[in-house]
């Protein structure tokens, strides 16, 4: 296993997701049983580790946070990843956002203004299950904005990942990579198992064939919105995916340099009074 696959995986200067195979299993070289071992038991530990440091710190006055943005198409396994990787931390230092079709109230303000109301505050992971790139994607494919209105949304998401990244944000952004194979055979899984049904949306075969449409806007997202780069996570394997991204997680909050926070008072002073109440 590599210690840098966050470098392995970052997405190029020029993207094209048709050269890349979604079963792949870059920087790890064990199978199903090893990667859910690998995720739980060893990574579990780190993570859980770093967050609870970092929302330790954030109780100081500290402005550390992580935002983990997730976005891939329908059925890439966005959910599960949160389960399996934000599950092994703290929920109590954990959000979750989740965002779909924008309400009538969100559509009367800029597309950022709902995305940065979940931003982490200090001490927090924050966890996008989609994000503000659903306004760059949908709205390319359905052609829902002007064309300069979508280059505008480009511009204005670069720059509000900097501002977040300058005020103290550790912004990690996982594209899950499927492909037509994989999706075909996830959503039949949901058609096959009455307990997924839930899970089932029959809008999702409509924009099944905008595939390539799909494609190339998140081609241009990755290439035009990197001020915070982008790591490309083959999800094909369900449990390639869940280590790829928690090993990612992992090495950018190791890279945070967390530690304890020191006391704000005299320990042993405490320790003597305490003694005294015996």
């Amino acid at each position: 296993m590599t210690d840098d696959l966050t470098s392995l995986l970052r997405a190029p200067a020029s993207v094209d997701l048709t050269t890349l195979d979604s079963r792949a299993t870059p920087g790890f070289d064990g199978g199903k049983a090893d990667g859910q071992h690998a995720l739980k038991d060893e990574l579990g530990d780190v993570l859980a580790l770093r967050q609870e440091q970092l929302y330790a710190r954030g109780t100081t006055g500290a402005r550390e946070r992580v935002l983990l943005v997730l976005q891939g198409m329908d059925t890439s396994g966005k959910g599960g990843t949160i389960a399996k990787v934000a599950g092994l931390m703290d929920p109590l230092g954990v959000r979750v956002a989740s965002f779909k079709r924008p309400t009538p109230e969100e559509l009367e303000h800029d597309f950022l203004w709902r995305i940065e109301k979940q931003v982490p505050a200090a001490g927090m992971v924050g966890v996008f299950d989609r994000s503000h790139y659903e306004d760059v994607l949908v709205a390319r494919v359905h052609a829902l904005v002007p064309a300069p209105e979508l280059e505008r949304r480009y511009d204005a998401i670069d720059a509000f990942e900097r501002r977040l990244v300058d005020d103290g944000v550790t912004v990690v952004k996982c594209f899950l990579h499927i492909d037509l194979d994989d999706q075909r055979e996830r959503l039949a899984a949901r058609l096959d198992d009455p307990a997924k049904h839930w899970k089932y949306d029959p809008g999702d075969l409509d924009e099944r064939a905008r595939w390539d449409d799909y494609q190339r806007a998140y081609e241009v997202a990755i290439e035009r919105c990197s001020s915070a780069p982008w790591t490309i996570v083959p999800s094909g394997h369900k449990w390639y995916r869940n280590w790829a991204v928690g090993q990612v997680l992992a090495e950018a909050m190791e890279a945070m340099g967390l530690d304890w926070p020191e006391p704000g008072f005299d320990v042993d002073a405490e320790r003597a009074r305490l003694a005294a109440t015996d």
